[in-house]
């Protein structure tokens, strides 16, 4: 997923609870719908970190080669800066684009 272009806030809204049930019929199905996707979208953020991270690992354990890297220091910059992965999802949520499914209305 490409965070660059979510249109997610990058601070906290209120925002009406009748328009995050209105999918389900239950604020409690929404919220832990985009509870999940919220751990999908941390995992997914976290995993692209660590491998554009993982270019500028160290195998010495000796401390004086440490050094700064303004590259790193950028790459973390733009990941603290990215709003939260509940902001992400409830957007995704609002927007229709989260795929979800009742396993108890599906054996009906």
């Amino acid at each position: 997923m490409d965070y660059k272009k979510v249109s997610a806030p990058n601070s906290t809204i209120t925002r009406d609870n009748n328009n995050l049930c209105e999918e389900t019929g239950n604020i409690y199905k929404s919220v832990n719908i985009i509870g999940k996707r919220s751990n999908q979208i941390s995992v997914e953020i976290k995993d692209e970190l660590e491998k554009k991270l993982q270019e500028f690992a160290s195998y010495n354990d000796n401390l004086e080669e440490i050094f700064e890297n303004r590259e790193q220091i950028e790459i973390s910059r733009f990941y603290e800066k990215l709003p939260k992965p509940n902001l992400i999802a409830t957007q995704e949520f609002i927007e229709g684009k989260v795929y979800w499914r009742d396993p108890l209305k599906d054996k009906q």
